[in-house]
């Protein structure tokens, strides 16, 4: 879906093989995706930012064509501390000792970790359609709780959730993929039959549900200690959100929020639901280009 210009790459990173397709040339930056999809949402937006950048298109641990690694009794083979390690690691595997990352959804999470752990590492980074995980915990509404229930259902021990889910793992998804503000017209007939490919993996399911279980509490109790200590994003950050998503019509001011995560913080919204890329994606692109420098006339 990425055209010729991209290849497919498997490199395994301690013990976990991280799966993704790289192309182009130029300074490198890491796309991420998020929950429910695979590294596929970025099929609109990777071969125009090609033409400046060297792309790396990578699937999550436990997402896509990714290996799915054990959990572990405190859920932390899925924290986004494990996860961000993991495309660190294939970052440098590749030559890329900087770079640029950007991340969509549980993507933009890992990437807010990568900012925190590897901070020598990410030159700059844009976050899309997320505010950070201990503030989301800490200001749940009942308008919240309505629209993240599947927060509070995943954490749901093994294997309630599994259990439900396998009843229609299809018309599960496509209720996700069609709901917080995006309609499921949104996606490419063939990116759609490849999140359905996966989704209908119990072992894929699983790990996701795992993602969501570590979020809250080994990425919650990470998220807050961070905070505790005054530790902030160093590298520049660009905020994205949708006008129509949960965060675009919740009451805080996305950029607000992320002014006290971090150092330098730009952005805007997009008149689009939750997934920007796949809804909004010449938007979605003109904004990365110029945070990016990808553009005429930016450095």
């Amino acid at each position: 879906m990425f055209g010729a210009g991209f290849q497919p790459v498997d490199v395994v990173v301690s013990g976990v093989r991280i799966h993704g397709v790289r192309g182009g040339e130029g300074p490198p930056v890491l796309l991420l995706h998020g929950f429910p999809q695979t590294h596929v949402m970025w099929h609109r937006v990777a071969p125009a930012l090609a033409r400046t950048h060297t792309v790396v298109v990578a699937d999550l641990r436990g997402y896509g064509d990714s290996s799915r690694p054990p959990s572990g009794e405190d859920h932390a083979g899925y924290s986004f501390r494990a996860m961000a390690a993991d495309q660190h690691a294939l970052m440098a595997e590749l030559g890329h000792e900087r770079y640029a990352v950007v991340g969509h959804d549980r993507g933009a999470r890992v990437a807010h970790r990568l900012c925190l752990d590897h901070a020598d590492a990410v030159t700059r980074a844009a976050l899309l359609d997320i505010l950070p995980t201990a503030q989301v915990y800490d200001s749940v509404t009942r308008r919240l709780a309505t629209a993240y229930y599947h927060w509070f259902f995943y954490l749901q021990p093994d294997p309630v959730p599994e259990r439900l889910i396998a009843g229609d793992p299809r018309g599960y998804l496509h209720s996700l993929l069609g709901g917080w503000g995006s309609a499921l017209d949104a996606y490419d007939p063939a990116a759609l039959a490849e999140y359905e490919r996966c989704f209908d993996d119990p072992e894929a399911r699983h790990a996701m549900l795992e993602d969501y279980r570590a979020a809250a509490s080994v990425d919650y109790d990470l998220d807050t200690a961070d905070v505790a200590a005054g530790r902030l994003v160093e590298a520049p950050l660009l905020v994205l959100w949708g006008t129509r998503s949960v965060v675009g019509r919740g009451p805080d001011d996305p950029l607000a929020v992320w002014r006290t995560r971090a150092r330098d913080v730009a952005g805007h919204p997009i008149d689009a639901g939750h997934f920007l890329a796949e809804e909004r994606p010449a938007e979605t692109l003109v904004a990365l280009q110029e945070f990016l420098g990808a553009t005429p006339g930016l450095p």
